[in-house]
């Protein structure tokens, strides 16, 4: 027999199962199977602490694996934490923190992580972006696009 009990908000019948769920970090993810009482459809399910237990591993697995990579790319790479903020975003201690595990990059961050993985070259690109932002910044104006009233960083590259 099934167990089933009633889902206290929603009214809807849940039933004793476990279903895969998946856990991302940065560029990582992972599958789980997570035990718990859930609806037909993909409704909210209930779980208890000692359930969400493997998926909290997973997590922490990933967060550790993932800020390992970060530094390895950033080595790949020849950049020093504090260049890699600059230049990759997040200021100048943030990658300290993402390759402790303390944060995890934003999704930009990840996205340019990534990409310059794949392609390091790209690395000139982005510091000469952020070396003209960074200038133009300073003189408080950015450099005209070609439209009338638009101006951007990327214009001048």
């Amino acid at each position: 027999m099934t167990q089933t009990r009633i889902h206290p908000e929603t009214g809807q019948v849940l039933r004793r199962d476990a279903r895969l769920q998946t856990v991302s970090v940065g560029s990582m993810s992972r599958e789980v199977e997570v035990p718990g009482w859930y609806p037909e459809d993909d409704g909210d399910s209930i779980h208890s602490g000692a359930e969400l237990q493997a998926l909290d591993q997973a997590y922490l697995e990933l967060r550790t694996a993932y800020a390992a990579r970060v530094k390895a790319v950033r080595k790949k790479l020849g950049l020093t934490q504090e260049e890699a903020g600059r230049i990759i975003g997040g200021g100048r201690r943030a990658f300290q923190k993402y390759e402790s595990g303390a944060t995890p990059p934003s999704e930009a961050a990840v996205g340019l992580i990534e990409i310059l993985d794949r392609h390091p070259e790209e690395l000139e690109t982005l510091r000469n972006l952020r070396r003209l932002a960074s200038r133009e910044s300073a003189s408080g104006r950015l450099p005209s696009t070609g439209q009338k009233g638009v101006h951007s960083a990327a214009a001048a590259a």
